[in-house]
């Protein structure tokens, strides 16, 4: 199938008083038509900027460095800033985690969402407007989809003021929708149903989808592909259950063990010692190595992506070749002296 966007060697570094901070460092990844890819990390790993930066909305400290961003095979780093006002909503579009800061408080809901179609699709008339507005309101599941129209964001529970900014957002039928912690500030129950509605929508909608969150439970049931982020780079990249099942790198390892398990009546949490290294300095060893349990000599120096399988890749030197065989070794001899 043929990719919808692809990223390839993204550095975006921003300037700072003490210093120039490579908050992307060499990110590549690809997403196809309909395909829910999730970009998980602690907070600090990059997966916001990597966000900002396919929409090139970064800060204005920010500098989008190197690299870049195919979208259906042209590059949005040689756009115009007026090509890409009339890309951002119609074709690429994104849900933010606070959707109170995100509407007018002073607009009705009606007002704002019909300034999105006025914006991008100006022949489209008033009636027109209001039944496209209607339709998407009751495909995100908003009861009485009419009487909200008249309603200002403060009448509206969290979880309804999230479902508004999901029509909002897919009112042009984007071909790519990029979801910032979307179900952040919700309690659990509307957590799951904003997720599955993300789900539901992107195969209706036949949508591609970047999930960000730094929450892996959160995109077992949604996702397709995982790529897991730490210090401003991709570490792991995965299906989604061969990460579950076989994860590789010592940092993925400790985000599922940090998570609660329902499947064992007794299970402690283990948070990962340590924090993430200072982006200000160039770090020439791995990134995780000063909190990694299972760091080597060689982890000095930066590894390079391994294939652990199909569409499986990790950035550790345990599954250099030579180390796999030295392991295979070792547990050959152990084996034949027991």
């Amino acid at each position: 199938m043929e990719q919808l966007l692809e990223v390839k060697n993204l550095v975006t570094t921003f300037k700072t008083k003490h210093g120039t901070v490579k908050a992307v460092n060499d990110v590549s990844f690809s997403l196809v038509p309909g395909e829910i890819c999730a970009i998980v990390g602690e907070s600090g790993s990059g997966k916001s900027v990597t966000s900002m930066s396919i929409l090139r909305l970064i800060a204005q400290n920010g500098t989008i460095a190197g690299g870049e961003i195919l979208f259906e095979g042209e590059d949005l780093l040689k756009k115009t800033e007026k090509q890409m006002r009339a890309i951002r909503g119609k074709d690429i579009s994104m849900i933010f985690q606070d959707p109170m800061s995100c509407l007018n408080p002073v607009f009705t809901i009606g007002y704002q969402l019909e300034e999105v179609l006025k914006l991008h699709n100006k022949s489209m008339k008033k009636a027109e407007r209001r039944a496209r507005i209607v339709e998407m309101l009751r495909l995100v599941g908003m009861s009485n989809a009419e009487e909200r129209l008249k309603q200002y964001p403060h009448e509206l529970s969290g979880g309804m003021r999230q479902r508004i900014m999901i029509a909002m957002s897919l009112l042009l039928n984007p071909k790519l929708l990029i979801a910032d912690e979307p179900t952040t500030a919700l309690d659990v129950t509307i957590q799951a149903q904003i997720m599955d509605l993300i789900t539901d929508l992107s195969k209706r909608l036949n949508t591609a989808v970047i999930l960000i969150t730094h929450d892996l439970g959160v995109v077992a049931g949604a996702a397709q592909k995982v790529i897991v982020m730490y210090a401003g780079e991709i570490v792991e990249s995965a299906p989604v259950r061969e990460l579950y099942y076989h994860p590789k790198h010592p940092y993925t390892l400790g985000l599922l063990k940090a998570l609660p398990r329902l499947d064992m009546e007794q299970y402690s949490l283990q948070p990962m010692p340590g924090s993430t290294p200072d982006l200000l300095l160039e770090h020439e060893e791995c990134p995780f190595f000063e909190r990694c349990e299972q760091a080597m000599e060689c982890c000095r120096k930066k590894p390079p992506f391994f294939q652990i399988a199909e569409n499986h890749i990790a950035r550790c030197w345990r599954y250099h070749p030579d180390f796999l065989a030295y392991q295979n070794q070792t547990e050959q001899e152990e084996n034949s002296h027991a």
